[in-house]
């Protein structure tokens, strides 16, 4: 009698050793293909019963040689997070390759509506999947729609373009992030009265807009004491956003809250710690912002920010392959398993 083996190490060829069977015809088996003997087909089945396998479709497809490209389209220059997620993606290798996956980064300005949807248009057939972090403007709305028709599956990733026929979107409910931004922002003043700072990336990214919209929600109904000031954009740059921070500050001594919604955080803290040298003795500006750095981190620890809206950009990414993977195989995506959760991280919880 056979031995049975070990769940955790079984694979294809281990079920077509135990049956004395080659690894074409235990996928014949799998598959319901015809050419196999009837004999050898219950063998085939008894192995598997009798190890409970349950046979993966990576491992199917490594067997036909099936293998996929993927493309990663990512904002260009220094943003902390976006870093990270490309960080992770170079982590998964080995669970890529044992699926026969590639996956490949493409760096371009999403601020920049006709270079993105540029970039875009040149991926076409050439890759099975496509994940973006998209801006929401018609050229790059019909870039998306352009590789739909052309077959290939494409995943918006933190940013959104709903009105697209983008198969999926990856990313935290940019809404409620805002929301409680706000709820933060106006909590942590207290009973002050003043202005409040805004500094995006740029308004045309949809998860900065929902963020803001979803601040201004909080900010308008339930802290009236404070004012919101117009939405500067910094193009998550740290010298713009360092810049027009400073030039805010200059003109309104009254600021007691400030929400950093995308990146450029050291510049943003930049602007702020020159404010408050300049303040001596006035009170601290509350600063919230998004993501957990090793930026954010240290302004965490330093008291210099008081909170960040996480994201964990591991999840994302993994959640942006897996999403692509299963609609490139057909497969339903587990969509609870790729929500993305929104977490608050303060300096006594930093992970």
């Amino acid at each position: 009698m056979a031995e049975t083996l070990t769940a955790t190490a079984l694979t294809l060829k281990d079920i077509a050793r135990e049956a004395g069977v080659s690894l074409a015809t235990v996928d014949r088996v799998l598959h319901n293909r015809p050419g196999v003997r009837p004999d050898t087909v219950r063998r085939v089945q008894a192995a598997i019963e009798r190890n409970a396998f349950q046979p993966h479709v990576a491992a199917a497809e490594l067997a036909r040689g099936r293998a996929r490209r993927f493309a990663f389209m990512m904002p260009s220059g220094p943003n902390p997070f976006m870093q990270q997620i490309e960080a992770y993606l170079g982590e998964m290798s080995a669970w890529l390759s044992a699926r026969r996956l590639s996956v490949e980064m493409v760096a371009t300005d999403v601020f920049d509506p006709s270079v993105l949807a540029a970039s875009l248009e040149t991926l076409s057939g050439d890759y099975d999947g496509v994940a973006v972090v998209a801006l929401d403007h018609p050229g790059v709305r019909a870039a998306i729609n352009d590789l739909v028709d052309a077959g290939t599956k494409v995943v918006t990733l933190v940013s959104d373009v709903p009105s697209s026929r983008r198969h999926h979107y990856v990313g935290i409910d940019n809404i409620a992030a805002g929301r409680t931004a706000g709820a933060l922002v106006g909590r942590l003043a207290g009973q002050r009265s003043g202005k409040v700072a805004i500094v995006a990336g740029s308004q045309g990214l949809r998860d900065h807009a929902e963020r803001i919209f979803g601040f201004n929600q909080v900010m308008a109904s339930e802290f009236p004491a404070l004012s919101v000031l117009p939405v500067l954009e910094g193009r998550d740059e740290d010298d713009r956003s360092e810049q027009v921070l400073a030039r805010l500050l200059g003109k309104h001594t009254d600021i007691v809250g400030l929400y950093n919604v995308g990146a450029g955080t050291q510049g943003v803290a930049k602007a702020l710690s020159d404010k408050a040298l300049s303040d001596a003795g006035r009170d601290k500006v509350v600063f919230v912002g998004h993501d957990v750095t090793v930026l954010t981190r240290r302004l965490l620890l330093q008291g210099v920010m008081d909170a960040a809206i996480s994201q964990n950009p591991g999840h994302e990414a993994r959640a942006a392959v897996r999403v692509l993977l299963a609609l490139a195989r057909g497969e339903p995506i587990l969509r609870e398993q790729e929500k993305i959760r929104i977490d608050i991280v303060m300096r006594d919880n930093l992970p």
